[in-house]
C-alpha cells in the first residue's frame, strides 16, 4: 500500500511539473480571437475594433534590425506598436528600460489635427506597462494579443489597453 501512494505521489508530482513548466508566456501565449484584418482592444473597458481596410502589420529588416509595425484605426481612435528588436514568436514587453519597444492609443481631432490627443506606453518611471506575445507568424499573416497603461504627455492622464488581440495580414520589406 505505501508503493501505491509513492507511486501516485510520484505521478501527481511529474503531472504537476509538467503542466506548470507550459507557460503560454513562453510561446506568445494563445494569440486571441480578433477576426481577420482587424485589432481589438477594451479602452478604459470601451470595445475598440480597428477597420480592416485602415489596418497593417510590416516586418522591416535593415541594418542588422528587425522591427514589427502594428496599426489599426477606426474613424475616430488608434491603435500603434512598435517592436524594434523583433525576433518572431513570443513576448515582447513595454518597459522604460527598453524605449524601442512602444505602444500608442491615439485619438486623432480631423478638423483641428493639434488638439489630437496621444497615449504613449513606456513613459518616464513607468516600469513594465504592458506586453506584446506573438502567438502565429506566418509569411502571410501575424496574431496575438497585448495590453498597455499609457500616459498622455499633454496632461498627465492614464489610458487602460486591456484584452487586445490582433490577427492581421503582413507584408514584409
Amino acid at each position: 500500500m505505501k508503493r501505491i501512494n509513492y507511486v501516485m505521489l510520484l505521478i501527481f508530482t511529474a503531472t504537476t511539473f509538467l503542466f506548470n513548466g507550459c507557460s503560454s508566456d513562453d510561446d506568445g501565449g494563445d494569440g486571441g480571437n480578433a477576426p481577420a484584418g482587424t485589432i481589438r482592444a477594451q479602452i478604459d473597458g470601451s470595445s475598440f475594433t480597428s477597420l480592416e481596410i485602415t489596418t497593417f502589420a510590416n516586418i522591416t529588416t535593415g541594418g542588422g534590425q528587425t522591427t514589427l509595425v502594428l496599426q489599426g484605426n477606426t474613424t475616430t481612435q488608434a491603435i500603434n506598436i512598435l517592436i524594434n528588436g523583433y525576433d518572431g514568436v513570443g513576448t515582447y514587453q513595454f518597459s522604460d528600460n527598453n524605449v524601442f519597444r512602444v505602444a500608442s492609443y491615439i485619438e486623432p481631432n480631423v478638423s483641428n489635427p493639434l488638439n489630437s490627443q496621444t497615449w504613449t506606453a513606456p513613459y518616464e518611471n513607468s516600469g513594465i506597462v504592458g506586453e506584446l506575445n506573438v502567438a502565429e507568424q506566418t509569411d502571410t499573416n501575424i496574431r496575438g494579443t497585448f495590453n498597455f497603461t499609457a500616459r498622455n504627455s499633454n496632461d498627465g492622464s492614464l489610458k487602460s489597453i486591456t484584452n487586445g488581440q490582433f490577427n492581421i495580414s503582413l507584408t514584409n520589406n
